[in-house]
């Protein structure tokens, strides 16, 4: 049966048997080197007291008389104070005169076969099979007054002796290595169960299979997404966001980049001032695109680690937006339509049973007359068949509250400039058209007329709407166009102006506020044609 260990448990085992495998090898090499240092301090030790002990002037005469009491005598106070397992002492027939171990070899060959470098008057070092086993031996000839060699001095160290101190030394190597191996143990333990935490207690594969499910999720979304650092530079982005930016590179090549060199923002949607807040559904143009943009703070342990900047093109909001418009424009203008038609049909009827037919017939020619008018006037001035069924609506919206919507007798729209397109175009003027209604409703009866004047002959469109209203307060004046801001108690209100500024913005033009003569306000849009 396979045994599944986790990675936690896996991780443990492989620091550890990495770790004992190099401290093992450290160790050999450690031990190997320290005993090749032994034996060449050793060997320099050995050469340097038989060097010495060949100087020595009371020797070189016992020597040469071959005294051995003499040579013995003398030998005795120099082996007390070395550390050599022996000295030995021989003559230039290589006979022995002395040894500090073995007395009885006096008179005897000296052996290993390393004399007759010696012998020609040359310090060496060897290791050699001697008379008392292997040892590290040093030999330097004994010279006469004619600096003829008449002697050898032997200062060697037993392969026991160097075994006892490499005993020694590999027995701290070892006890080294032990100690460093708990303290492995100890951190890789620990550092195993860091890493697990730090995982969230998944395993690798798990990790990896989330990772790919969120990379599929991210993809599978419909609108773009852009992630960034704290230092804004893209760390992700899906392909829905490089659809719509119409960005041709690979992922790749996008990862790292300041986000400001990928999307030119306008309004500036990446200003420092703004990210210390998140926002939602904010309207601005991202490179060559319109887009409804949301940035959400990531935060970890109250810090910021970067940003997530979701975007859908705006045009699919507008088109869903213009066929809502247009089919509650629709139900509205039915029910109007309706209403009048009731309220004329039985002011048709009541002539009819009263037998006032001349009556009846100037009823119907006056009714026809006024719709045709206002109808002419729009068609011939509008080119935008949209934006005249929104006049046309916006008409009849405004009578039935008992307020004239009166056009300005120089209205005219033969093009709609190139910035805006007629949803947006669409918007503007509705929301200014809704405002300056629902102010002059604020009012007691009977109401003024609200004003609309639309022009585009000069460079630029104009469009301008007055109304004789309650005005604007002085509290919001400031902040009209920010999002939220109305004067208005109830309903969801405070979105038509900021639209509306928004519009005008993206298009390059301009917005100005005036109060109207006696009361009211006058919105004037300056819109640039190219």
């Amino acid at each position: 049966m396979r045994i599944k260990l986790s990675f936690q448990i896996k991780l443990f085992l492989c620091l550890v048997a990495f770790s004992s495998v190099l401290l093992s090898l450290i160790g050999v090499y450690t031990y190997y080197q320290l005993d090749a240092q032994l034996h060449r301090d050793l060997g320099a030790r050995a050469q340097v007291q038989a060097r010495g002990i060949a100087l020595i002037p009371t020797l070189i005469e016992a020597v040469e008389n071959k005294n051995t009491n003499d040579i013995a005598a003398l030998m005795k106070k120099i082996r007390a104070s070395s550390d050599a397992s022996y000295i030995v002492i021989g003559d230039r027939h290589t006979m022995h005169l002395y040894h500090s171990e073995h007395p009885e070899r006096l008179g005897k060959p000296m052996v290993g076969g390393d004399n007759h470098e010696v012998l020609q008057g040359k310090s060496i070092i060897s290791i050699r099979q001697g008379g008392i086993g292997i040892s590290l031996r040093s030999k330097a000839p004994i010279l006469d007054a004619n600096n003829q060699v008449i002697g050898i001095v032997s200062v060697g160290y037993l392969k026991s002796h160097i075994d006892s101190v490499n005993s020694r030394t590999l027995t701290q190597i070892v006890g080294s290595i032990v100690l460093l191996l708990m303290a492995l143990f100890i951190f890789s333990w620990l550092l195993s169960t860091n890493l697990k935490r730090q995982m969230f207690s998944l395993e690798p594969k798990e990790i990896a299979l989330l990772v790919r499910q969120q990379k599929a999720l991210l993809e599978a979304i419909y609108e773009g997404v852009i992630a960034v650092d704290p230092q804004l530079r893209i760390i992700t982005i899906n392909h829905a966001a490089r659809e719509r930016l119409d960005l041709h590179q690979p992922v790749s090549s996008l990862l790292g980049l300041h986000i400001n060199e990928v999307i030119k923002a306008q309004p500036d949607f990446f200003a420092v001032p703004q990210l210390a807040q998140d926002t939602h559904d904010e309207v601005c143009r991202f490179n060559h695109v319109r887009v409804i943009a949301s940035r959400v703070r990531i935060m970890q342990d109250d810090q910021p680690q970067g940003w997530v900047i979701s975007f859908r093109d705006k045009n699919d909001i507008n088109t869903l937006s213009s066929q809502l418009s247009q089919v509650k424009r629709y139900a509205d203008n039915l029910r109007i339509m309706r209403h009048e038609q009731l309220n004329w049909t039985a002011t048709l009827a009541g002539l009819l049973h009263m037998q006032r037919y001349d009556e009846a017939i100037r009823y119907v020619e006056a009714q026809s007359e006024g719709a045709q008018e206002i109808l002419d006037f729009i068609s011939q001035r509008f080119s935008s068949a949209a934006l005249c069924g929104l006049l046309m609506g916006k008409y009849a919206s405004a009578r039935e509250k008992g307020i004239t919507l009166r056009f300005d007798p120089a209205c005219q729209l033969r093009q709609i400039p190139a910035a805006l397109n007629e949803t947006e175009l669409m918007s503007i003027i509705g929301n200014l058209l809704d405002n300056a209604v629902e102010a002059t409703l604020r009012c007691p009866a009977p109401h003024e007329a609200v004003e609309l004047y639309i022009n585009d002959s000069s460079k630029e469109l104009v469009i301008e709407v007055a109304d004789h209203g309650a005005g604007i307060a002085p509290q919001v004046r400031d902040t009209l166009f920010v999002q939220g801001v109305t004067t208005k108690e109830k309903g969801d209100h405070g979105i038509g102006l900021h639209l509306v500024a928004n519009h005008v913005a993206q298009a390059g033009g301009g917005i100005e506020v005036s109060d109207n003569d006696p009361q009211g306000a006058i919105f004037s849009l300056f819109i640039p044609k190219n």
